[in-house]
């Protein structure tokens, strides 16, 4: 046989290999979720407190997946003023050691408060900062400001500093791989460190924390919120998706992750049985809504009102369906404010 054909005969040997291993992989993660994930949850209805207790092991196997390092305090919180801001409210640069690591932030406090006030964490998304949560650098304009909303509502706004960049990201994600961790998983645990300094303020209340992300920031949001029970309102902005297809599944009609350069998302057993509409089943008897735009590409919004049902029904089971809710606008991958200002209203209250 000539070199040029067996050449080709190994390519394309190679070839078939790598489709009938994807093909494996796409049913596994895709068509076959439904019935695998049916399996694995055994939800009891018959109270709040019975199905609390029904997802405990869920909970705790999702926590085994983001694999959260045991940071602790290696010294005293600093707090210096956050000069990059525009407007001269009184916002502090919060940082908190943490052995090796450090918890970063901005809070600003509302003016003019008689008492303890809500907190909101405001997370930033890819290829920003938490300064732009209060309308730094935003163009395009998809923030629209909205840590200054919050501030005028009467809330105070924690702003995290999370690892911004796609290339930093997926080097990161490796690194932590290699340690038996996730990005996420210490992500998730600098957010901790920091909610337990910041709710042990006089000036905050503690029983009333919500959680309002955008794109990075609204996966921040939904793979958090399901262990971080101090979250007691959650909205995710321009992530809530059907997330085999999102991962997995490549189509015209959306961007795929397998299709991007972004493979710091990728995290093991995410698709044994954690979609969108059974990890959040973990947030319940908490408040959670979505806001999708029908021109945002991170999705094919046809397919989010069946996904968002399939977590609805768990709420509605359990006579809480106003507790969920998707705001699936006509826009595209932004903040939605008239919506999620009248949801931490009913759900949280302000000052």
């Amino acid at each position: 046989m000539p070199d040029d054909a067996k050449t080709s005969r190994i390519a394309w040997r190679n070839d078939t290999y790598q489709r009938t291993l994807e093909n494996y992989l796409q049913a596994f993660c895709v068509e076959q979720y439904d019935e695998r994930a049916s399996r694995l949850w055994s939800r009891d209805y018959t109270s709040l407190e019975a199905y609390e207790a029904s997802v405990a092991a869920m909970r705790e196997r999702w926590l085994g997946i983001l694999c959260p390092p045991d940071l602790e305090p290696s010294g005293e919180l600093a707090a210096r003023p956050a000069e990059l801001l525009d407007e001269p409210r009184d916002a502090q640069w919060l940082e908190l050691p943490l052995g090796g690591l450090s918890a970063e932030g901005i809070l600003v406090m509302p003016k003019g408060a008689s008492g303890p006030v809500p907190l909101i964490i405001a997370q930033h998304g890819l290829g920003s900062s938490p300064e732009r949560v209060f309308g730094v650098d935003d163009a395009p304009d998809i923030y629209h400001g909205w840590g200054r909303d919050l501030l005028d509502e009467g809330y105070a706004v924690l702003a995290p500093l999370h690892l911004s960049q796609t290339d930093a990201r997926n080097r990161i994600q490796h690194l932590a791989t290699l340690a038996g961790t996730t990005l996420a998983g210490i992500e998730l645990a600098r957010l901790q460190r920091l909610l337990d300094v910041v709710l042990a303020r006089p000036d905050i209340d503690a029983e009333r924390v919500g959680m309002w992300g955008l794109s990075l920031g609204g996966m921040a949001t939904q793979l958090f919120a399901p262990v971080e029970t101090r979250i007691r309102v959650s909205i995710s902005s321009a992530w809530f998706n059907h997330r085999p297809n999102k991962l997995a599944r490549p189509d015209p009609r959306y961007s795929c992750y397998l299709e991007s350069p972004e493979t710091h998302v990728f995290m093991r057993d995410w698709l044994i049985c954690f979609a969108d509409e059974d990890l959040h089943s973990l947030i319940i008897p908490r408040a959670i809504m979505y806001q999708s735009g029908k021109n945002d590409g991170i999705a094919w919004w046809p397919q989010l009102p069946a996904v968002f049902e399939k977590l609805r029904y768990h709420y509605e089971r359990l006579g809480i369906a106003d507790r969920v809710a998707l705001d699936l606008h006509d826009g595209c991958h932004e903040i939605r404010l008239e919506s999620g200002m009248a949801w931490l209203r009913k759900h949280l209250g302000n000052s």
